[in-house]
């Protein structure tokens, strides 16, 4: 697939600088709301379903412009934000003739159209009707069964990443792609322990990632880790017209979303954050928290953090776990530290309580 250029504003006549439509809304939407700034730059449009893998096509295209006074409905979507961040999905356990445990899941890919904004609709591809998708958890060493049904109208996989078979990989035929309507079990040994992730890997494999189809897949190490308030929080973001440039930006999917309905956390109490980066179309992201420091363990894989700060930064796939208390009562921005995605969705707050 060829990459297409984003739209780009010409520049005025003895300026360097080129305009994007994403900077023109950041600029606007201060100034004339962000309805009319949406509708004046284009960037409230979304693409119905198109032809192929969602290609979009002149007449598959609908506008719609960021509604001020509205919130996403959260019912209609099928998922909330606010319980996405606090959801971990342990499966159904059952012991082996060995004595180990067997971990098992149902995942279905489908196709569905979901709000990512007020008033912006997305034709997404959602594993178990949201996204991200569920987040698997299970213990190091245990037996993983995960039976994937294909509902969509095109061809999907789940990889994982960890430690598995090559035929449990999930990237063909022979390894896990399933057709629509056909089904595939993977199964694997939880390893190693770690904050992981898994995704579509259909080519083309960036438009699968981008239209929703991933999750955090979390293997604890055999002693556990303390007793903390643990949170998931997936960057991601919607390539709304399908110019290969993202206009709406997030943490689990719902732009703004913590903005309206903060997260709350109790002073002084561990807070242990998921952290994972799955933006398609841009090459980093990142995360900062105000006036708090935190300990990283990128990947999870080892029990002592490597760095205490406040800024981190992470290319697509990367992943850790970050660990925090706050001291102070209040309400603490977050926000992706490049300010362009903070503006177009990926900024929200924490609570904290007594």
């Amino acid at each position: 697939m060829t990459r297409r250029a984003p739209w780009r504003a010409q520049p005025a006549a003895g300026l360097g600088t080129v305009l994007t439509r994403r900077r023109l809304f950041a600029g606007l939407a201060p100034i004339l709301g962000t309805a009319a700034a949406a509708k004046f730059t284009g960037l409230g449009q979304a693409a119905e379903a198109g032809s192929g893998h969602g290609a979009p096509t002149a007449h598959a295209r609908h506008s719609h412009a960021f509604q001020a006074g509205r919130a996403v409905d959260h019912q209609a979507n099928g998922f909330n934000p606010s319980d996405i961040v606090r959801d971990f999905d342990m499966g159904q356990t059952s012991r082996l003739p060995d004595g180990r445990v067997l971990r098992e899941w149902e995942i279905v890919a489908e196709d569905k159209e979901i709000e990512i904004a007020p008033g912006v609709k997305y034709p997404a591809w959602v594993y178990n009707g949201r996204v991200p998708g569920p987040t698997l958890r299970c213990r190091q060493g245990e037996r993983l069964r995960i039976r994937f049904i294909n509902a969509s109208s095109h061809p999907h996989s789940i990889h994982f990443h960890g430690i598995h078979p090559a035929n449990m990989d999930g990237v063909d035929r022979e390894s896990g792609e399933v057709a629509t309507g056909e089904s595939f079990t993977y199964e694997f040994e939880a390893q190693p322990f770690g904050m992981h992730h898994y995704h579509c890997h259909t080519a083309p494999l960036a438009e699968h990632v981008a239209k929703g189809l991933y999750g955090v897949f979390i293997v604890d190490p055999e002693e556990g880790r303390p007793e903390a308030d643990e949170l998931v929080m997936v960057m991601n973001a919607f390539d709304t017209n399908f110019d290969f440039s993202n206009e709406i930006y997030a943490v689990n999917t719902v732009g703004f979303h913590y903005q309206n309905e903060p997260i709350r956390v109790k002073r002084n109490e561990l807070v242990r954050i998921y952290l994972h980066n799955i933006l398609e179309y841009d090459p980093v992201n990142s995360f900062h928290v105000h006036a708090n420091f935190f300990n990283y363990f990128p990947t999870g894989t080892s029990l002592q953090p490597t760095e205490f700060t406040d800024t981190i930064m992470l290319a697509q796939g990367q992943r850790g776990i970050l660990e925090l208390r706050f001291p102070h009562a209040g309400k603490f921005m977050f926000h992706a530290h490049k300010h362009e995605f903070a503006e177009l969705g990926w900024l929200g707050f924490f609570e904290v309580v007594d």
